[in-house]
């Protein structure tokens, strides 16, 4: 798969070892081959799937006084075009979010969905010099999947209620700092979302810094056995952005073809696991590698009896939007521990089209305010499909459809 994105992409990332799914052989033809010939078939005796979907929440306007525990600026991964991105995507895209406890004996995962999250300048969104004057106002909105870990959704839970008030605060901060013109964008962002994740993991932990006239808390969020990956993705009109910690991934159909923006932070993964040994810690493959023989993920937030070699930091991604954009998926490792990149976005896609040739092209006048019953069907069907094919994980999918509108021909 990445030698077929690389055909077509120049990818900075470092030398990673292959993922599971991409050593397997011939299966995502075989999903391809039975979809195109069943995809338009409902599942017989299929149960009624709940979903769990998360209503728009008001972002707060707290300024807290940033107190970081040191952490490093991990360098940026960033996918150039092979043409210079000259498209504006004004309209709000659709989403569909469900959120399910599968085969588990409790739920973790949870999702966000917060369409028209903030207004951002437009010039942090480039290296030209823009005057502020000339800088449009660009409305950004932000998906998140939180998968928690150790027996309680609490970390998941508070992630979920103050990741995204917390990145808004920073991202005010980017935006009135006077020396940003001189300061390369995307390490403004990566900044902005390394002060967020070490921010909320700091107050997970109960080490919150004093703000102005507020008492602080120093409440201890969950046990410091307990923790959960995060992936959020900020969609604008002209960039999507991607910060990832943990094994929880987002994948972009760009045409037909998976355009992977993540790669999942796994203890035996070449970088994790070196960055992991040189601090004195260990990788034991004990039901799979796990840092010290315990966790599964060398990157989340909270798991502080981990300290330091599972870390917070979020690794980044920037992708110019294209007109070729189909849609963007984030899903927990549930979905991803039985399908590939290729068969996620083979089935979203597939299903998108499936559900608005049945019924039409018709929009809610509010458009991406709540789900989309197109985008909402493939993250459904996705779950199903991941639970045909064994996953004894919580699942949590969020599809986000970019296309601005999806035409047919009628048959005569």
């Amino acid at each position: 798969m990445y030698g077929l994105l690389c055909a077509c992409l120049e990818v900075k990332v470092g030398k990673m070892p292959p993922r599971d799914e991409e050593k397997k052989v011939g299966v995502s033809q075989i999903l391809r081959k039975s979809f195109s010939c069943s995809l338009a078939n409902e599942l017989v005796n299929e149960s009624q799937l709940v979903s769990d979907i998360v209503s728009t929440m008001v972002v707060g306007a707290e300024d807290y006084k940033r107190k970081l525990s040191p952490s490093h600026l991990e360098t940026s991964q960033e996918i150039k075009i092979s043409r210079p991105n000259t498209l504006c995507f004004d309209s709000v895209p659709l989403w569909g979010l469900i959120t399910i406890q599968g085969k588990r004996p409790e739920m973790e995962d949870t999702a966000i969905a917060l369409p028209k999250f903030l207004k951002i300048p437009s010039h942090i969104l480039t290296d030209a010099p823009v005057s502020h004057a000339l800088s449009q106002t660009l409305t950004a909105h932000l998906y998140g999947v939180y998968d928690g870990h150790g027996g309680s959704q609490q970390v998941a839970n508070y992630c979920h209620e103050r990741l995204h008030m917390v990145l808004a605060q920073e991202i005010d901060i980017m935006k009135e700092d006077p020396h940003n013109g001189s300061v390369n964008w995307k390490e403004q962002w990566s900044k902005a979302f390394l002060n967020c994740f070490c921010r909320v993991d700091d107050e997970v932990g109960g080490f919150c810094s004093e703000t102005d006239g507020i008492e602080p808390d120093l409440s201890v969020i969950a046990p410091e056995a307990v923790g959960s990956t995060a992936i959020v993705a900020v969609v604008s009109p002209s960039h999507i952005i991607v910060a990832n910690c943990g094994d929880s991934r987002a994948v972009l159909c760009r045409g037909k073809l998976p355009m992977p923006l993540t790669i999942d932070h796994k203890p035996n993964r070449e970088d994790e696991c070196s960055r992991i040994e040189e601090l004195g810690g260990k990788v034991i493959n004990w039901d799979g590698h796990r840092v010290s023989g315990v966790l599964a993920v060398s990157r989340s937030i909270g798991d502080r009896y981990l300290r330091p070699y599972v870390i917070p930091d979020p690794e980044m991604m920037f992708v110019p939007r294209a007109k070729e954009d189909d849609c963007l998926i984030l899903a927990s490792d549930g979905l991803w521990d039985v399908l590939t990149n290729e068969e996620a976005c083979d089935v979203a896609r597939r299903r998108i089209l499936l559900w608005h040739k049945k019924n039409g092209g018709t929009l809610s006048r509010e458009r991406g305010e709540n789900v989309d019953p197109a985008a909402q069907d493939a993250a459904e069907y996705l779950t199903r499909v991941a639970l045909q094919r064994g996953s004894r994980d919580n699942i949590s999918v969020i599809v986000v459809d970019l296309k601005a509108q999806r035409k047919f021909k009628k048959k005569t």
